[in-house]
């Protein structure tokens, strides 16, 4: 009988299958471990890549527009140098005579079987039984699974065209227009900022992201501030002070008056004040306000001619796929995407938490049934033991399967990041940000068998001499799952983020809040159309319009799951689904590259991403020569039909034709073009903004805001 050979991503991942696996007689050699029926190998990341052109042919190497477009018939590959010794381990060991069967172990997604794949075709792998384990985290009896339902490696052919296909769409477009638009706008550029040469780098996504960056930050530069200023009234209710807004409604004299900025404030602070006047019946001279624009109204009587009170709940949110959590930790912790991901992937791999790069965010049935296993293992987790055992004394459990939180057509590869239950001996030793992490996946896990958190909702509206003044609040009545939302972290003071610190309130005033909540819910209940209300204070608030928020790490990587739409809202993005930019597992790396290209400057402690002069040069260069690439609804359906590939509802051939059309016709229309000198002015009129409008695009992300700030 012959042995079966286990391969893996990594060395660390290799080492839990060998553990797993529990073999006698394990002995650790050069680049594997072999025992009596086993061996287990593995990868370093990639061992095989894509070769450059010049490979093809040395005519290739220096860079000419008559050698464009490079679209070879057949695609050469070569082992990466640094790895060579390990390919060559482990391609023996494939092709070893007495290897029976060969367990794929790589991560259970597109790339992970792309490294494979490539490792199998350089090695000449023929005539082996190739099994393929798919694995949503790296516990022993998931390990033992994946291996015991492995399918045959045939079953995931289509997966691994749509992994040729990303691989060669990023290698044809980064070629080809990287080298037609360095020699074809390259000079002009080089020019505008005193250098000999500047490569323009071109990417599927990479400028896509850069074009959303850039029109965010013009948009920004555009905005003009309007000023408006509302009229506000302090009531008192029954006893408790009850803020209300005045707004132009139907009934009002002020309707489409074009005193208004909009119904609920006026262009100059003069009409406001005289509407106070009216209200209180005074002289607008008589009127005195304090220095935060108020004024005593010495208890006059208005009457609710509109009362509205309603129970609103509220669930807790969907799971976490990598997108939530990236975005979560650069909004909680101030780190980047890929910082969070390296965290998620070190939980995973000490058996934490499931596989990290998800899109889904919800669970499968098929886990939902045995849920209650990871629920019993968080017993161990100080913190949210309580909220656990409760789960588990009340069986909180059993009918999450009829929830949104459990729908199998929202999963593609993998369901939603969530606690094993396991590893937690192995949060020894870990970072307090590493173990801050955690405790977001732990707590919006347990949160989901919690019931909804319960509102009490008021409309109310009070009228006074022709006038309306509104008030819309809520007050909890009930937490529900918002007593798991209590991070340990939030209570923590420093500024130093890199610890997991917050920068929250100070819990005597959340303390306050739910005082208040309870006075509030209790007077709600008592009030009721045509009761009298008295102004004690009215006053202005002096508003102006806001300009666009710039990005943060956190919200592009939300804004590329979204195909370029930044949906902050929590419940839209639960209800909306669209082929994103790039994919869970590459955005990231994305982001990093176009930081290490100095076309994106990325603030360190903020997160906040602007462009630098040269990402804005480039992406002019774009706009005038190909500006298709900068649209994210194209750039999202060429990761739509990567899907379609995958799941067999288009060819691999009819999707490569499509692909190479495209650079065909881009490379053509470029090639007519004759409009460089159009772009000079552009490089002109952006360079105010930098510093010495000289393209330093170091200080560039300072220099944009201290520009900025003087234009508005």
């Amino acid at each position: 009988m012959g042995k079966y050979l286990f391969i893996a991503e990594k060395p660390s991942v290799a080492q839990q299958f060998a553990a797993a696996l529990s073999e006698t007689n394990m002995k650790r050699y050069d680049g594997y471990n072999e025992g009596d029926k086993i061996i287990v190998t593995w990868c370093v990341g990639h061992l095989v890549t894509m070769s450059y052109p010049e490979v093809y042919d040395e005519k290739y190497k220096k860079w000419r527009l008559d050698t464009l477009p490079f679209l070879p018939e057949e695609y050469k590959y070569e082992v990466i140098k640094p790895v060579a010794k390990q390919f060559a381990i482990v391609s023996k060991l494939l092709n070893r005579d007495d290897v029976e069967r060969i367990y794929v172990c790589t991560d259970s997604g597109r790339e992970g079987e792309y490294i494979y794949r490539l490792v199998r075709q350089m090695a000449g792998v023929h005539d082996k039984d190739e099994r393929r384990v798919w694995i949503d985290s790296q516990t022993d009896e998931e390990i033992k699974r994946g291996i015991r339902e492995a399918k045959d490696i045939s079953e995931y052919d289509n997966l691994s065209d749509s992994a040729y296909l990303r691989a060669k769409e990023d290698y044809l477009m980064g070629i080809n227009f990287s080298r037609l638009l360095s020699l074809r706008y390259g000079n002009a550029v080089a020019g505008f900022m005193n250098k000999n040469y500047v490569a323009i780098a071109v990417g599927r996504v990479m400028t896509c992201v850069l074009g959303m960056v850039v029109k965010r930050e013009r948009e920004i530069r555009d905005f003009v501030k309007t000023p408006f200023y509302r009229v506000m009234a302090d009531t008192n209710v029954l006893g408790a002070t009850l803020n209300m807004e005045w707004k132009a409604v139907v009934g009002s004299k002020y309707v489409d008056s074009p005193l208004l900025y909009k119904e609920n404030g006026f262009k100059e602070e003069k009409d406001a004040i005289h509407l106070i006047a009216e209200t209180l019946g005074k002289d607008d001279s008589e009127l005195v306000f304090d220095e935060d624009k108020n004024t005593p109204a010495q208890d006059v009587p208005a009457v609710i001619t509109k009362i509205e009170k309603k129970k609103e709940k509220k669930n807790a949110p969907l799971l976490y796929n990598l997108a939530e959590i990236q975005n979560d930790c650069s909004r909680f912790f101030k780190i980047s995407p890929d910082q969070t991901l390296n965290i998620i992937q070190e939980l995973y791999e000490k058996k934490l938490v499931t596989y990290p790069r998800t899109d889904a965010r919800v669970l499968s049935t098929a886990i939902s049934k045995e849920i209650d296993k990871n629920i019993r293992g968080l017993l161990n987790v100080p913190g949210v033991r309580e909220f656990a055992q409760n789960i588990l004394d009340q069986k909180l459990y059993e009918n999450i399967a009829k929830t949104k939180y459990v729908n199998d057509k929202q999963i593609t590869d993998h369901y939603a990041i969530i606690p094993t239950g396991q590893g937690f001996k192995n949060l020894q030793g870990c970072s307090r940000l590493v173990i801050n992490v955690y405790e977001l996946i732990v707590r919006r896990f347990l949160a989901i068998f919690y019931p909804p958190a319960v509102y009490e909702k008021l409309s109310m509206t009070v009228e006074k001499n022709g006038e309306f003044f509104f008030a819309n609040d809520k007050y909890l009545v009930d937490p529900g799952y918002l007593a798991l939302m209590e991070y340990s972290f939030k209570k923590k003071k420093s500024d130093d983020s890199a610890d997991g610190s917050s920068d929250d309130l100070d819990n005597d005033e959340d303390n306050e809040e739910e005082d208040n909540n309870k006075n509030m819910v209790e007077i709600i209940s008592k009030i009721k159309k045509g009761d009298e209300v008295t102004f004690t204070a009215m006053g202005i608030r002096e508003g102006e319009t806001s300009p666009p928020k710039r990005y943060n790490s956190g919200s592009m990587i939300l804004a590329m799951e979204n195909a370029g739409k930044l949906i902050e809202d929590e419940e839209l993005r639960e209800q909306i689904k669209s082929s994103g930019i790039g994919t869970s597992a590459t955005r990231a790396g994305i982001l990093e590259k176009l930081v290490k290209n100095e076309y994106l400057n990325m603030n360190k402690k903020t997160q906040i991403i602007t462009p630098t002069f040269l990402g804005e040069m480039i992406y002019d260069v774009v706009t005038v020569s190909m500006p298709s690439m900068l649209n994210p609804d194209f750039t999202a359906s060429w990761e739509k039909g990567l899907g379609y590939v995958s799941d067999g509802n288009l060819s691999a051939d009819e999707y490569m034709v499509k692909l190479e059309n495209y650079i065909r016709q881009r490379t053509a229309k470029v090639l007519q073009l004759n409009n460089s000198y159009m772009l000079n002015g552009q490089f002109q009129k952006i360079s105010q903004f930098y510093k010495n409008g000289s393209g330093n695009t170091k200080n560039s992300a300072k220099s944009t805001k201290k520009s900025g700030a003087k234009k508005k």
